[in-house]
């Protein structure tokens, strides 16, 4: 553990991360020095946030704009928040002077006690997140749903004791920054194509969800998608126990779903567990994926299968995942918002059982369209096009055969409402699963599923 008792920290980012970074630092004796490289950054509101959590004045110096050199002089250690690239020209400086460089995980990670369950993968982690910690909270005392989720690592960890358990979902920006961060209990739900654009290839991707492994143990474990390529291949690899999970085939050792069934396997004994469509509120394969990999997470984790299971039962959807709104005029609306990927719109277009008008488009990360657009076939009838990426998602669906009259350019995302209650009929369902970020039109996917459904709520029934 680095000593940081009256040192200078530098902590880069004012968002939730950074603010709990810098708190948890000025609280254990550390000088935070923060810097935000956005010009309008608000100095008085970061200082405002940073004495509301501490309850006294701040002792940390902020920096707004271009990155002073002279701060690094004399650090030992940078905490970045997750937006920060790590091959950001600053960062490297940072990194030539010698200084150490952690992410608000694995500085949460040193000041934190108690058993970490980390939940990793390009889809399914705040679902996965949300009913592991549920299971959780319903048969341990001590219990904190922490990271990627919303929630700072770095806000809970004062708090934490020996028999804590925290639930963490972990995003690859923040498995960049990891060195001694240990789960006891890892999962990595799937790697497909995500943030090509920070991670430049698929190996330097895949290679970051591995990463929440790198501390585990043979007396730890690894829950994995047997059907994802990654994942699988990964296992011979791992050095935890691995436990898969398959939605396809049936194993000898895992969980697998068959028929409506999920079943647990030993040896190629199986154990019926739940019937999906009759013990489960959400819906979609990928959704029982999720669960799967939540039941795999918590036995793990030291849970009675039957507690695991009637907490199962009672889990709603999350909020912005495949989640049900309303049922106006006959039009079923789903807010899928958090789809920020073409994988998990994917799932969500699979998991519509009627006719769809389907909202896609926004901030273009480098994706392709082509394997999404293909399983529009018998699902989406109209599909209404926003944001920076509406050209090139239209070509591409065109190219794959989707009827050109059938699409529609929207300048607003009001607009693109309007369009999808005029085209939308008695029976179908309007979806809004962008396979893109919100970024360019919202401040986050939080903000445009909130606002696709302040517009539902608000029409005729």
């Amino acid at each position: 553990m680095i000593d940081i008792r009256d040192k200078r920290v530098i902590v880069v980012g004012t968002g939730k991360s950074g603010i709990g970074s810098a708190v948890l630092l000025e609280k254990n004796g550390a000088l935070p020095v923060i810097y935000d490289g956005n010009e309008k950054t608000d100095m008085e509101a970061v200082k405002a946030s940073l004495q509301e959590k501490l309850g006294h004045e701040t002792a940390a110096v902020i920096h707004i704009g271009a990155f002073p050199k002279e701060i690094a002089d004399g650090i030992e250690l940078a905490v970045l928040s997750p937006g920060v690239p790590v091959d950001a020209d600053f960062v490297v400086y940072m990194k030539e002077q010698g200084i150490h460089i952690w992410g608000e995980i694995e500085l949460a990670y040193h000041f934190a006690k108690g058993r970490v369950l980390a939940i990793t993968g390009t889809n399914g982690k705040t679902t996965t997140t949300s009913l592991v910690g549920q299971i959780m909270q319903e048969y341990y005392d001590s219990v904190y749903i922490v990271g990627n989720i919303g929630n700072p690592y770095t806000d809970a960890a004062p708090f934490m004791r020996e028999d804590t358990v925290s639930v963490a979902e972990i995003s690859s920006f923040q498995l960049e920054t990891i060195e001694d961060f240990h789960p006891q209990v890892s999962a990595i739900l799937n790697i497909t194509p995500d943030h090509l654009n920070r991670h430049h290839t698929m190996e330097n991707y895949a290679a970051a969800k591995e990463a929440v492994t790198t501390n585990q143990t043979h007396d730890d474990f690894c829950i994995l998608n047997y059907e994802n390529d990654y994942t699988r291949k990964f296992g011979d690899r791992c050095p935890a126990k691995v436990v898969y999970f398959s939605s396809v085939q049936k194993l000898q050792n895992g969980l697998y779903y068959e028929g409506e069934e999920i079943y647990l396997a030993t040896d190629g004994a199986s154990r019926r567990l739940l019937n999906v469509k009759t013990d489960m509120n959400l819906v979609g394969i990928c959704n029982i994926e999720n669960v799967m990999a939540a039941i795999g997470i918590s036995m793990s984790a030291g849970v009675p299968m039957e507690n695991i299971l009637a907490t199962i039962k009672r889990f709603v959807a999350v909020e912005h995942r495949i989640e049900y709104v309303a049922t106006k005029r006959g039009v079923v609306y789903y807010n899928d918002s958090k789809a920020t990927n073409t994988d998990a719109a994917i799932q969500g277009i699979k998991a519509m059982d009627r006719p769809t008008v389907l909202i896609g488009g926004g901030y273009d990360k480098g994706s392709t369209y082509d394997d999404w657009i293909c399983c529009f076939e018998g699902k989406v009838k109209k599909l209404v096009l926003i944001g920076q990426t509406r050209e090139k998602i239209a070509e591409c669906a065109v190219k794959c055969g989707f009827p050109q009259k059938d699409i529609f350019f929207e300048d607003t995302f009001e607009a693109a409402l309007d369009t999808c209650v005029r085209e939308a009929e008695d029976g179908d369902a309007v979806l809004l699963s962008p396979a893109c970020a919100s970024w360019g039109m919202f401040p986050n996917y939080e903000v445009r599923g909130c606002q696709f459904k302040d517009y539902v709520n608000k029409l005729e029934e």
